[in-house]
């Protein structure tokens, strides 16, 4: 059985979208438990909760507490030590759980994660990996999406080789290719750290750590070029919202142009079908769910904002992740990069900092 410990309190709407959503998962995932974390009073009292008691493969922890998507890190991490999310990582790690799920505020739940549970051997600074959708059919996994502004080329090494085993664990690819986000595909194009984070990437897929294909440019995240992209968290988190922002306008226009006057209502009813594909294709929903790669225990961040169907999806990533066994599959990929890791590491001390 997969125990999957869940922030029920999280998020944007909170209990009323993660207790229909599991109990959606549980009807469909028999080989899944979930341990729902939160104030056990809110939690009873809504609808489902009878429904999940008669299912039985759920558990109600209680938290006190609550970290609002408004709340600093500080007080999230040093003044709510009974808050649901806090609670969640102490489920993880106590062995309680094997992967935990939070659609709280992101900058507290790495915070917390990272301090309940710690940083893997070899890693300096986690980072957030989840998929944008491509055209050619599935995801491009992308990392980081937001946890590190000021990344060093170690630290984007450190992402391929995480990333990596990301990718293998949960799809059917066990030697993912890698991109490094750059202006260009030349490897004489970008600044001095993609440069020497290129030439990194190009020694660890020489001595088998990763499959890196070389540099890519922006579009090539859509294109599908690449199974990974690596880049900053800045980068990658504009990435990030622009993908969102265009599944939203293109509902949007479907919902406008079937408003208008009757020549555009019989042209929409036309198009209709091409549309909606193409807006369920880059439908963010779908890809909801990223990774906190690089800690001692495995952690999913759903969208502050996702109802149902899109906080299912995050579910399915985190039981994949478990069942596929991700924590360990990291672990074994940064033993096998350990020297290279190391070397860099050694050649720029501060990037552990």
């Amino acid at each position: 059985m997969i125990r999957i410990a869940v922030d029920a309190m999280g998020g944007d709407i909170g209990p009323s979208v993660i207790l229909p959503a599991s109990l959606a998962f549980l009807q469909a995932h028999p080989e899944a438990v979930i341990l729902f974390v939160g104030q056990l009073d809110v939690l009873a009292a809504q609808p489902v909760h009878a429904q999940l008691q008669a299912l039985g493969r759920c558990e109600f922890v209680a938290a006190s507490e609550v970290v609002s998507m408004d709340d600093s890190i500080e007080i999230a991490l040093r003044r709510k030590k009974d808050s649901s999310m806090r609670v969640t990582m102490n489920q993880v790690k106590s062995g309680a759980a094997h992967v935990g799920v939070s659609g709280g505020n992101t900058g507290a739940l790495m915070a917390i994660a990272r301090y309940v549970l710690k940083t893997m051997d070899g890693i300096d600074r986690p980072a957030i990996a989840s998929q944008l959708p491509n055209a050619a059919g599935g995801g491009t996994t992308m990392l980081d999406l937001g946890a590190n502004v000021d990344c060093t080329e170690e630290h984007l090494l450190q992402f391929a080789v995480m990333g990596s085993a990301l990718v293998a664990a949960i799809s059917d690819k066990p030697n993912p290719t890698v991109g490094l986000l750059n202006i260009g595909e030349e490897a004489i194009k970008g600044g001095e750290m993609i440069k020497k984070a290129g030439q990194l990437l190009r020694s660890a897929s020489g001595a088998g750590d990763i499959n890196f294909y070389g540099n890519v440019e922006g579009n090539d995240i859509f294109k599908g070029t690449t199974d990974i992209v690596v880049c900053d968290g800045f980068v990658g988190n504009v990435a990030l919202k622009t993908s969102e922002g265009l599944a939203h306008m293109i509902g949007n226009f479907i919902k406008a142009e079937f408003s208008r006057n009757l020549f555009t209502k019989m042209a929409a009813v036309v198009a209709y079908p091409v549309l909606s594909a193409f807006k369920n294709r880059f439908d963010y929903r779908q890809y909801n769910g990223a990774a906190l790669l690089g800690l001692q225990g495995l952690v999913f961040k759903s969208h502050g904002s996702a109802d149902a169907f899109a906080f299912e999806k995050a579910l399915n990533k985190a039981y994949d992740a478990a069942r596929n066994q991700l924590l360990e599959r990291v672990q074994e990929r940064i033993v096998h990069a350990a020297p290279l890791l190391v070397a860099a590491r050694a050649a720029h001390p501060s990037s552990s900092q």
